[in-house]
């Protein structure tokens, strides 16, 4: 079974310095039909504005991912980490036990535009932790590039999750299959460009949630920047 989810029905908030997407139930945007999918609970596009961004704030048992496509982004934790995540960057915070952070754009003149991602851990309770990774262009050229996973291969970062997820780059003859276990789930988020899945045609913005599958193929590519997820059921 595979669901499109549009890019306009997603979620929407406006707060002047911070104009964000919501893929699923988030802050002021709430739909009991989209809590999450599997164990990924939060897909957000993120924008940033020059000057601006997320003052110190708190978490607790959440696997936080931030995928940057343009500006940067500099963090700054309660464990001591104080780095700048750059496009290409796959960072990933654990938030356990319980952890503070802030993320700014202290660029004057350019927006940040990332993917604020959440997927429950699968334990509780955790010490908090913190790594960054970078995946250049050519990694994600016409394939999908594990980027994120529960062991950490392949050089991708490692969740405390039973999720792994991968970024790809695809254009015009790129056809990429990926086998998928019909007891989990799957979610297909198109950052940009467009993409068939499955034989389904997305526009940048647009997501597919796959259930009862075994396998994903992408296809039919132009400039096509994508976002897998295999996920818990």
């Amino acid at each position: 079974m595979l669901t499109l989810r549009k890019s306009q029905d997603r979620g929407h908030a406006d707060h002047g310095w911070l104009k964000s997407q919501h893929s699923f139930s988030f802050a002021g945007y709430y739909d009991p039909a989209h809590m999450g999918w599997g164990n990924l609970r939060v897909i957000n596009e993120d924008r940033i504005a020059p000057g601006s961004g997320f003052g110190a704030h708190g978490h607790r048992d959440m696997e936080i991912v931030s995928y940057v496509l343009s500006g940067s982004l500099a963090h700054k934790d309660s464990m001591g980490n104080g780095t700048v995540i750059p496009p290409g960057d796959v960072q990933r915070m654990s938030a356990g036990s319980g952890v503070m952070h802030s993320e700014f754009n202290h660029a004057q003149d350019e927006t940040t535009h990332f993917f604020q991602i959440w997927i429950e851990p699968n334990r509780r309770g955790i010490a908090p932790g913190y790594e960054q990774k970078t995946f250049a262009e050519a990694e994600k050229r016409g394939r999908l590039r594990l980027v994120a996973s529960p062991t950490g291969a392949e050089g991708s970062v490692t969740l405390h999750a039973d999720a792994s997820l991968y970024a790809g780059l695809l254009d015009g003859d790129d056809t990429v299959a990926l086998a998928l276990d019909p007891a989990r789930k799957a979610y297909v988020h198109l950052v940009r460009g467009t993409l068939q899945v499955n034989g389904r045609t997305l526009q940048g913005g647009d997501a597919a949630l796959l259930a009862d599958e075994s396998s994903l193929t992408l296809s039919g590519a132009a400039a096509a920047e994508v976002l897998v997820f295999d996920l818990a059921p």
